[in-house]
């Protein structure tokens, strides 16, 4: 099966066709694409999803599909990569920080159902579409923050369909006391704290998790680690009942030696100086 690549951040691409120019594919970017006339079905990760003008479908990596057309279709094809969202942290709110577009356009519920959009939503996506149809034919549209929130508009018209169709999406919601607890149950194992292993525990990008954290918390995430980790060290040490050996060993330093020079960087002194204070 073809799988297809794209080097740009941000691609529109609008034609009419009566017989779908792929064959059944899967690609390494996402997909929003938007019916503007005709109709068929959609074949999406081995689901039939009829399609009439109106319709709209998001597509993320190694989903399989294509279209089998019925009646001569036009279609809108948003095309991004990962880097599209991350590039533009600076823009996006803090529900799409916890909740990336990339990782709601993976959910199961998206692939088995054609969504309804109602009125007003139904106006407002047909506007928005072509809106940014109308911004791509004047300027690059990959830098555009215009267009960058229009595509977010596209998210919130989903969501809100979704509500109205009662229907049940995964839940990537948390809290910040979820994030807290996390880290502090899992702070005797390094490789645990790392950003990339927390912000996939929370279905997190990457890339936006570190900026997430510092606004919400008011520090970084690395000194908060660092901060919690050495009071939790200090008060193992002011408790005098465990040896420096025991105490690397628990907070998961490869050795004693590694767990006295973490300690002078920060407190520059030696854990034994510290212990006769």
């Amino acid at each position: 099966m073809p799988k297809l690549n794209q080097f740009k951040t941000l691609v529109l691409d609008e034609f009419e066709e009566e017989k779908f120019h792929l064959p059944p594919h899967t690609h390494t970017y996402y997909e929003i694409i938007y019916i503007k006339k005709g109709s068929g079905v959609h074949h999406l990760n081995n689901n039939l999803l009829p399609y009439k003008a109106g319709d709209l479908f998001v597509i993320s990596p190694d989903d399989e599909h294509y279209f089998d057309i019925k009646k001569s279709t036009g279609f809108i094809f948003i095309k991004f990569t990962d880097n599209y969202f991350n590039s533009k942290q600076n823009l996006t709110c803090d529900e799409f920080l916890l909740n990336t577009p990339e990782s709601f356009m993976r959910d199961k519920i998206l692939k088995e159902t054609v969504l309804k959009f109602d009125e007003p939503c139904k106006t407002i996506l047909k506007n928005t579409v072509e809106n940014i149809v109308t911004y791509d034919r004047y300027i690059d549209v990959t830098n555009s923050p215009i267009v960058f929130y229009q595509i977010l508009s596209i998210f919130g018209l989903i969501k809100e369909t979704i509500r109205c169709m009662n229907l049940q999406m995964q839940s990537t919601h948390l809290d910040n006391e979820q994030i807290a607890n996390y880290i502090h149950q899992n702070i005797y194992q390094p490789k645990l704290v790392q950003v990339k292993v927390i912000a996939e525990h929370f279905n997190i990008a990457q890339t936006y998790f570190s900026a997430y954290f510092k606004r919400t918390f008011s520090i970084s995430y690395r000194e908060y680690i660092h901060n919690l980790r050495m009071t939790l060290i200090e008060k193992r040490f002011h408790n005098n009942q465990l040896p420096i050996k025991q105490i690397a060993y628990e907070f998961g330093f490869t050795d004693e030696s590694h767990l006295t020079n973490y300690f002078k960087k920060r407190k520059n002194m030696k854990p034994t100086d510290f212990k006769k204070l």
